[in-house]
């Protein structure tokens, strides 16, 4: 299986569970980019900080 940061590289939208971590995320930090996976992947990689902790720890599997 591929790790979430691969499978956000890969731009597929990511497991369920990637997807409940970052949704709020998503539409907080990177509304402009929807339906984009690869702009919202982007978004959320520049606003690394401000990511909530469940997030950002898809980021970082």
């Amino acid at each position: 299986m591929l790790s979430a940061g691969l499978a956000m590289a890969a731009n597929t939208p990511g497991t369920p569970a990637q997807r409940r971590a970052c949704t709020p995320d998503v539409y907080r930090l990177c509304a402009g980019e929807i339906p984009s996976v690869p702009k919202i992947t982007a978004c959320l990689r520049r606003n690394r900080a401000n990511l909530s902790a469940a997030c950002r720890a898809v980021f970082e599997q």
